[in-house]
């Protein structure tokens, strides 16, 4: 394991600060419910508060053009604090994932500065399923114009731009050349889309698809497990401050011996995965070796921990967890949804094990 520092700094916890206060005065829960019954207007919104107003569009993309020039450290804190407010907008996909394909790109150059100062938004167009590892999609480029579809793609709904795979390269393509059709989602806050491309015409921006995709998603997957910390640590301190409340036979509910257990489980678990997930960010932000492994340690983990903690909360929460109107399934929705976002916990394992030689099974 490499030598990093996983505790937070102090411009860490500034960030987080500012991020959540933003979060806690526009993404009220009710409205973020509402995208379940076609209610999108939180979005625009929101993201054009936290990603122009603050400046997050651009905290991965270097000054000269345009962004923060920050870490995926910062941006891993950012993350958290999405995860926990449950917001609904395009960072990790347009921010993060779409953002680092275009960044060691001088074809790129041009749209980079326009998502970093937030006047613009795109997304990778392929599968939000998509391990690292795995076979890339690709369109047909047929006398030069892109033909082809790919489901499931997550951002592609808000996005100006799709950054599209063909022939070996990413291919920046206007939204409007393409047919979007959004498809009813687990996870309405991350809603997932069909993208057709007909005769599309698109730029070609980054010559080598392989590398720049393969990185940007293993980025994306490091970073996707602060926003499952995120979702995990909601849950538990929601669930904790509603048994210290809850009364039940002349007592509180969390003074019981048997759920105590049940949330000291619970504590250390998401004190465990945020360990993983601060790793995967360290690794990721200091260029480490170890980058491969530690995404994949903590999507491992992680992934599912936050599974186990939205299911607590729900349960925990009893008769009022299982309504609308409390926003625990929000949280539930999400983590089951990133559960399978990027490659799944399995997948990851198997990943794992090639990347630190363990025989296969006999």
């Amino acid at each position: 394991m490499s030598d990093v520092n996983l505790l937070y700094t102090e411009v860490e916890d500034d960030l987080r600060a500012t991020v959540r206060k933003l979060l806690t005065d526009r993404c009220d829960p009710a409205r973020v419910t509402a995208l379940y019954d076609g209610d999108r207007s939180i979005v625009d919104g929101l993201w054009r508060a936290l990603g122009a107003e603050l400046g997050l569009a651009g905290l991965l993309v270097a000054e000269e053009h345009g962004g923060a020039g920050a870490s995926a450290r910062e941006a891993a804190v950012v993350l958290e604090e999405l995860g926990r407010a449950a917001a609904p907008v395009p960072f990790l996909t347009s921010a993060v994932i779409a953002t680092l394909v275009l960044r060691d790109s001088e074809d790129g150059t041009g749209l980079l500065g326009e998502l970093a100062s937030g006047e613009r938004t795109a997304a990778l167009a392929v599968p939000l399923s998509l391990a690292p590892h795995a076979a890339l999609p690709a369109v047909s480029v047929p006398d030069g114009r892109l033909t082809g579809t790919v489901t499931s793609v997550a951002g592609a709904i808000e996005a100006d731009v799709l950054l599209v795979l063909a022939d070996g390269a990413v291919y920046a393509v206007p939204a409007a050349e393409a047919v979007v059709t959004p498809v009813i989602s687990l996870d309405m806050t991350r809603q997932l889309a069909d993208v057709r491309l007909d005769g599309a015409v698109g730029t070609r921006v980054v010559a080598d698809a392989e590398t720049a995709v393969r990185d940007a998603l293993a980025a994306g997957a490091a970073l996707l497990a602060s926003e499952q910390v995120g979702v995990a640590q909601w849950c538990l301190e929601t669930t904790v401050a509603y048994l210290k409340e809850r009364k039940q036979f002349g007592r509180a509910v969390g003074g019981f011996q048997a759920l105590k257990h049940r949330l000291a489980d619970l504590a250390t678990g998401v004190e465990s995965a945020t360990a993983a997930a601060r790793y995967a960010a360290a690794t990721l932000a200091a260029g480490d070796d170890d980058l491969l492994v530690a995404s994949s340690v903590a999507q491992a983990y992680v992934s599912d921990l936050a599974v186990f903690a939205a299911e607590e909360a729900v349960q925990l929460h009893g008769g009022i967890g299982m309504t609308w109107e409390h926003p625990a399934h929000l949280y539930l929705k999400r983590a089951k949804a990133d559960q399978i976002a990027l490659g799944t916990a399995g997948a990851h394992r198997a990943r794992l094990a090639e990347l630190v030689d363990l025989p296969a099974p006999q």
